[in-house]
């Protein structure tokens, strides 16, 4: 299905599954970040930011025990027990599949070395940067919304398979901006990009989300880029970026 609304003013795009194979999210950086988080965390543990992200997990931790969630016990007696600890929460975070800030922001600084070292670099679909280059040539701002953590979303970009798309983004957003599920997010970002939401397309794979920026008045589009074709419901179907403003 074509999307040719002119109305729209800016495109805002999640990324799991709309740019980029969810496989690389799930296959290659996930088990990157759990492979490197002791090596990371004994070289850097005492900076500034990565003390910040372990304050913020050390909260986490506390509000998961109240809840009677069975995180891993909390020790940090010596710098090895703080270490093993927060090794251990982060292992035990990933596997809930939890989207939390804090664990995304370490992440992301994981990430950061190995998209520096060249061991990384972001995939993105070979439609993406032909829609990048026609959405600008066509006066159309570009935002990314993603539960991962605004250094993972420019890394990604960054260093992409198409080469660097960084100049074609206009901002990023990240769950500090709000849950991807709450209505309220996606207005606090159509006030930050100085638009009316109706002025703003919202593309992702995941309907809940798309549910929510549609009641916070943008218009939307649900990406289903692979499996059976689907017929179009609340939100537009597309399957290609190649339908978004051709």
């Amino acid at each position: 299905m074509l999307v040719c609304d002119t109305q729209v003013r800016a495109i805002l795009l999640d990324i799991e599954g709309t740019t980029t194979p969810v496989d690389f999210v799930y296959q290659v950086l996930f088990p990157y970040a759990r492979r490197h988080i002791k090596e990371f965390l004994h070289q850097h543990r005492d900076a500034e930011a990565v003390r910040a992200d372990i304050a913020d997990l050390r909260r986490e931790h506390a509000r998961d025990e109240e809840n009677n969630l069975g995180p891993p016990p909390w020790r940090d007696e010596t710098p090895d027990d703080e270490l093993e600890t927060v090794v251990a929460y982060v292992h035990w975070l990933m596997d809930e599949d939890r989207k939390s800030t804090a664990l995304k922001s370490l992440q992301g600084k994981i990430w950061e070395a190995g998209y520096r070292s060249g061991e990384l670099r972001g995939q993105v679909y070979e439609d993406v940067r032909p829609a990048f280059e026609r959405w600008t040539g066509q006066q159309r701002t570009i935002s990314i919304f993603s539960s991962g953590s605004v250094l993972a979303q420019k890394l990604i970009f960054g260093h992409s398979t198409a080469g660097d798309l960084s100049s074609f983004i206009r901002d990023y957003f990240d769950t500090t901006t709000g849950a991807k599920k709450e209505a309220a997010s996606f207005n606090r970002i159509a006030a930050k990009l100085e638009l009316s939401p109706s002025e703003i397309l919202f593309i992702s794979d995941a309907t809940a989300e798309l549910d929510a920026a549609k009641a916070a008045g943008m218009q939307t589009a649900l990406c289903a880029r692979s499996g059976p074709l689907l017929p179009p419901g609340v939100h537009p179907v597309i399957h290609t970026f190649d339908e978004v403003f051709p």
